[in-house]
């Protein structure tokens, strides 16, 4: 009991810490350093600007796609709405992953018996980056922190951190979500409950003498009381966002995908030659593996999910992994192959800020912002701490930056 005691402080704790979400200010394009959950916040908007002439506009486009979840509308909505138009061109970033990621999410949250609107929780927690990592740990494109995400069955190892699997971490959200509407029986607790632990919505609750969201608001954490009315202004542009000349992005990478289990150790690398496919695409399309290695095995063969190519193919993936050396189908071998790619760059999603493209880099234990710098033309120690908010030029092993191309 003591144990299970211990535990369940832990637990509260770490959800307090989460609470620091990746809000922006309408100055702040949405797509500044997604990992930084705890460092860039959405200002609460204590006084927001009067509705306009238009308000009732948007109320009724609300009350028009309005299902299980309440979308009320309010001052606060409005803010949040026009904070996501104002950034246009990250939405419309958003649009096109969720082509790839939203049938995922979908799946899941219809097994789980949830409602399938709350899927757009995931922009506000990671705007569709599978490797979006924040300071304090909070992981995946559901931010999972570590030990959360070990109680709703999700694998962190040496090779594999399930936290950034879209699928695995999806089904983890809609137990936890599910977990959440059943403690308060109302969708918008729960979801405040997933950004600031069920045991800050249920204090709230006991100070405001009242059971809904916009009475227990004031005494949320400062975060959670913009993190719903978020959710609901997100929902709203997913939805208009023809209505605000928001257009939505293709992907580089393919929506049409096949999935094949692999009973090896294997590294991204070796297949994306055999292939003749690219690597970025295929750590895109598999970030689960932290090392870019599939580590299956006969009695636990794992998923690698590869984008659809020309049957033959197929038969020279089959005849590499079963009958070839040009495959490496050992640890060792696979890690090798890892490292004599010197795939140092993290793939992610080929995004744009402020008119530049830029990529992602994983920060390995000795380096330097200026030896980062050296690796990458055009990059400068100014324009990293620029680009991901770094106020110090202290790293951490592990921490994801990114890198300007422009």
């Amino acid at each position: 009991m003591k144990r299970l005691f211990t535990l369940i402080i832990c637990l509260l704790s770490i959800q307090i810490v989460k609470s620091a979400t990746n809000f922006v200010s309408p100055q702040v394009p949405l797509t500044l350093q997604p990992g930084q959950r705890d460092t860039i916040i959405l200002p609460v908007i204590n006084q927001p600007a009067p509705l306009s002439s238009e308000s009732n506009i948007f109320k009724r486009r609300l009350d028009s796609i309005k299902k299980d979840v309440p979308l009320d509308y309010n001052e606060y909505v409005q803010s949040y709405i026009d904070i996501y138009i104002h950034n246009s061109g990250e939405m419309g970033h958003v649009l096109g992953l969720a082509k790839y990621y939203f049938p995922i999410y979908e799946k899941a949250f219809r097994d789980a018996g949830i409602p399938d609107e709350i899927k757009y929780l995931s922009i506000v927690e990671s705007k569709l980056d599978a490797y979006a990592v924040s300071r304090v740990g909070a992981t995946g494109p559901w931010q999972f922190m570590f030990i959360t995400a070990k109680l709703y069955g999700l694998n962190m190892d040496d090779y594999v951190d399930e936290r950034r699997d879209p699928i695995q971490a999806s089904y983890a959200a809609a137990a936890y979500l599910k977990n959440a509407y059943q403690e308060f029986g109302d969708w918008l607790l729960a979801i405040a409950s997933y950004n600031c632990g069920e045991s800050n919505v249920q204090h709230a609750i006991e100070k405001a003498g009242a059971s809904d969201f916009w009475s227990i608001r004031p005494y949320l954490p400062v975060e959670t009381r913009g993190y719903v009315p978020a959710f609901i202004a997100v929902t709203y542009v997913m939805n208009y966002y023809s209505k605000h000349n928001i257009i939505p992005q293709p992907c580089d990478f393919s929506l049409k995908t096949d999935t094949v289990l692999v009973n090896k150790y294997v590294s991204l690398t070796s297949i994306a030659q055999v292939l003749d496919v690219n690597l970025n695409e295929l750590a895109i399309l598999n970030p689960a593996y932290t090392r870019q290695i599939i580590n299956g095995t006969a009695s636990a063969p794992r998923r690698l999910v590869i984008p659809q190519i020309a049957k033959e193919k197929y038969g020279a993936l089959y005849d590499a992994l079963n009958h070839s050396d040009v495959v490496a189908t050992t640890p060792q071998a696979a890690y090798a192959a890892y490292h004599e790619s010197k795939a140092e760059i993290t793939p992610s999603y080929h995004k744009v800020l402020r008119g530049h493209s830029y990529i992602t880099y994983k920060v390995k234990r000795g380096d330097t912002l200026s030896g980062i710098a050296a690796k990458f033309d055009g990059a400068s120690v100014e324009k990293i701490r620029s680009l991901n908010g770094l106020k110090t030029g202290q790293l951490q092993p592990g921490m994801t930056i990114r890198i300007s191309k422009g």
